[in-house]
């Protein structure tokens, strides 16, 4: 199992410079087997609609809520702020990172906040 952040799906979707990558990655694993952040959802499709439409939007949003999307329980919240509060993250790369940590996956990121992260692998 694997986790990717929103930078990452992002790219996929829109075909940005990383996107050949991203795609290799998602694309060797199936859809059940990625760990997906609800703000990853939340951020794919503001960036989206915002890029090509609120059509285009909804339909990527679809796609990634084929794999294992992961509602911010209160858990998952208290062990964000932790991270949060060790690392310096913003709310959502913490509960990104958090969601990754407590299902004990790989998170695939290029977000520059979260470089050098255990467990993360920097695109």
């Amino acid at each position: 199992m694997i986790s990717v952040d929103s930078y990452g799906w992002i790219e996929r979707l829109t075909n940005g410079p990383k996107a050949t990558q991203y795609n290799r990655i998602i694309d060797a694993v199936q859809p059940s087997e990625i760990v997906t952040s609800v703000v990853a959802i939340y951020e794919v499709y503001r960036k989206v609609k915002e890029a090509k439409g609120e059509q285009t939007a909804l339909e990527d949003v679809a796609a990634i809520s084929q794999t294992r999307v992961i509602p911010a329980d209160q858990t998952l919240c208290l062990e964000a702020a932790d991270y949060s509060l060790e690392h310096g993250l913003h709310f959502a790369d913490a509960l990104v990172y958090a969601t990754a940590r407590h299902f004990g996956v790989e998170l695939y990121t290029s977000d520059e906040d979260m470089r050098g992260l255990k467990g993360v692998t920097f695109i």
